[in-house]
């Protein structure tokens, strides 16, 4: 007979189940990514240890136990949530739907009376296309049957996806989303969230070991972001998860974890600079949060003035005005000219990567850039890396 349920990978062929939830059960780890640096972060999931990841469409995803779900959110610095697949079962219409989702063990992931929110979405390939329909009747089975309070402001989310007539159950063990490290409360404008700088630096192939320079830093969050990698200190290290709320939470083991720390890579230093004075007062602010005060350099100047610091060839990012974002585009073709005059200058041996919307303004510095990167959603535009080999 075919399972009903299937819980953490144990299936079950009726509804009468109990107990808590069986810590050594392997379920899927759902790490949602930017659209685009799906392979960045399957790469950076690897190399931090996590079973045979897999790149999929809006993420990576492998099989673990909930301390990999805790250990995701601590370590993983491009993961913009982490979902933890704890179920599915079969339904084909909404009484059913509602049937099975009153039997469905909630208590195993869901302490009583929580409060939750619900998101659904369906697909064309199945009989229930519903999301709202599909999304009050599980609301309605986890108020009345596990006591849960519904709440649009609930941390804990569970979310419901209907495809092929299968009805599959995630809860965000993360909360807010994972670019809020708790260290930045200074930000400049159009900020670039550190999930994604710190795709965007492994995409440059920045490894912890080399020295970085951005010359128009803004709040500071390539600088910072590389020199955490460099020093060891986890992005998560600062702040809570919504996981902490869930019954399988055990916070012994996971203050353990968090006391831990990961390998320091260099004691290389690294630099930022903008011509903003107060862009620059809130880097060294976060920078002090953060804990890396002591790596960073953080001065006011012109993009034309940066200086090349001692040590070997190192990597230079920037994030640059790009028009739609700041100001009038067509000011911006001299500031991108005089980057890229400075740069074939005095940096021979770096190598560059430029974020922008515009492959003209990338063009105006005259750098050979190899080709970009594909186009990925930022504050509501499309934004591509363009990068060089080392600079002649």
């Amino acid at each position: 007979m075919r399972p009903l349920f299937l819980i953490m990978g144990r299936s079950f062929a009726h509804f009468t189940i109990q107990g808590g939830m069986d810590t050594q059960d392997k379920f899927e780890i759902f790490l949602v990514a930017p659209p685009g640096l799906e392979d960045v972060l399957c790469a950076e999931t690897r190399a931090a240890g996590f079973p045979d990841p897999k790149q999929v469409p809006g993420g990576v995803t492998f099989d673990g136990h909930w301390p990999d779900v805790w250990r995701a959110n601590l370590v993983l610095r491009g993961a913009t949530r982490v979902l933890a697949r704890f179920g599915s079962f079969r339904a084909f219409h909404l009484a059913q739907l509602d049937k099975r989702s009153r039997k469905f063990p909630w208590g195993d992931v869901l302490p009583k009376g929580v409060p939750v929110r619900v998101e659904a979405t369906t697909s064309k390939r199945s009989k229930i296309y519903h999301a709202g329909a599909a999304k009050q009747r599980v609301e309605k089975a986890l108020h009345e049957e596990h006591g849960a309070i519904i709440s649009n402001e609930a941390e804990i989310q569970i979310k419901l996806r209907i495809d092929d007539n299968n009805c599959v159950f995630s809860v965000d063990t993360s909360g807010e989303t994972l670019h809020k490290r708790g260290h930045k409360e200074a930000v400049a404008k159009a900020p670039m969230r550190e999930t994604l700088a710190s795709l965007f630096l492994r995409q440059c192939g920045y490894d912890g070991t080399q020295t970085v320079m951005d010359p128009m830093c803004g709040s500071g969050t390539f600088v910072i972001e590389a020199a955490e990698m460099a020093m060891g200190l986890y992005p998560g290290r600062s702040r809570s998860f919504a996981f902490e709320h869930l019954v399988p939470f055990d916070p012994d083991m996971w203050k353990d974890m968090r006391a831990q720390t990961g390998p320091v890579l260099s004691d290389a230093r690294f630099y930022g600079s903008d011509r903003n004075e107060g862009a620059i007062s809130a880097s060294r602010a976060n920078a002090a949060r953060s804990g890396v005060q002591e790596r960073v350099q953080f001065d006011c100047k012109a993009v034309s003035e940066m200086q090349r610091p001692d040590g070997p060839p190192g990597i230079v990012i920037v994030n640059p005005p790009y028009g739609a974002r700041i100001g009038n585009k067509k000011l911006l073709y001299a500031l991108h000219a005089a980057f890229g005059d400075r740069l074939r200058e005095a940096f021979g041996g770096w190598r560059v990567g430029i974020i922008t919307t515009d492959a003209s303004l990338a063009s105006a510095t005259k750098l050979r850039f190899k080709k970009p990167g594909p186009p990925v959603p930022h504050g509501g535009l499309k934004i591509k890396l363009y990068q060089t080999d080392p600079l002649p």
